[in-house]
């Protein structure tokens, strides 16, 4: 199902907007001698995270995905868990806060700072948001009204796409957070998170959703396991990457105390 304006413009084309907007100001933030010599590989990271997303509510993909469980499976995976992962590491809020002028800066800090970010990027409430998404999409009418309207479909998009940042970034994000959790609370919420998603994936293959043939929904929950497991396997080893960086130079202060 499409929305069309008139003369048959496609209404989903409208997308194209913010998807330049933003690619346009992260590339001049990039560039700008503000940024310092911004790393390249993460200009890279934020363009295919805008073209990920992006591809999921264009055709061929969105138009399949009304018709196609296996379809709709990777445009989740698109939108929920591969564009969320580059995204962070694009590190868009460290970009803002480097090139913005003083005044903006300052407020984006401030809403850094704020209680309601932080209640949003705990790690908690994150895989709350994002593991609850992935249910309610699967698992509740929500499926049947997004194969039957194309705003629903947007709208579900778009909570995949800002849960999925929220929980990236919660758990490997490297942009300024004054509230950051521990990485132990981080590892155990990692856990998780990976375990529900592969529980509901498991749960799509034995038992689809009304609807949806037997085939095509061990088809999607191929697609959702594997595909899955692939940004899980990221998420581990950028965790536990950032874990050792940080607490390498406490072993050695540690170690310099003992061998005084």
């Amino acid at each position: 199902m499409h929305s069309h304006g008139e003369g048959g413009f496609p209404a989903e084309s409208l997308f194209f907007i913010p998807a330049v907007v933003a690619l346009v100001a992260y590339w001049a933030g990039a560039l700008s001698p503000r940024s310092g010599s911004w790393p390249w590989h993460r200009t890279v990271f934020f363009t295919l995270g805008v073209a990920a997303v992006l591809a999921t509510v264009l055709n061929p993909l969105a138009e399949l995905s009304h018709t196609d469980f296996a379809v709709l499976s990777f445009s989740h995976l698109l939108a929920g868990m591969v564009s969320p992962l580059l995204l962070v590491l694009s590190r868009p809020f460290t970009l803002a806060l480097r090139t913005l002028d003083v005044y903006p800066a300052r407020r984006l800090s401030r809403l850094l700072r704020s209680g309601f970010v932080r209640f949003l990027g705990n790690p908690v409430t994150a895989a709350v948001l994002n593991t609850g998404g992935m249910i309610l999409m699967f698992r509740t009418g929500l499926l049947d009204a997004m194969q039957d309207s194309m705003p629903v479909h947007w709208l579900v998009t778009f909570h995949l796409l800002a849960a999925g940042y929220l929980f990236t970034a919660s758990i490997i994000g490297r942009d300024p957070s004054p509230h950051r959790a521990g990485y132990r609370l981080r590892a155990v919420v990692l856990i998780l998170s990976i375990a529900a998603h592969n529980i509901l994936a498991k749960g799509i293959y034995a038992d689809p959703p009304p609807g949806i043939e037997p085939a095509a929904a061990e088809q999607g929950a191929l697609v959702m396991y594997y595909g899955g497991a692939g940004v899980e396997i990221v998420l581990i080893v950028l965790l536990c990457r950032q874990w050792y960086q940080w607490s390498r130079p406490r072993s050695r202060i540690a170690s310099g105390t003992r061998h005084q």
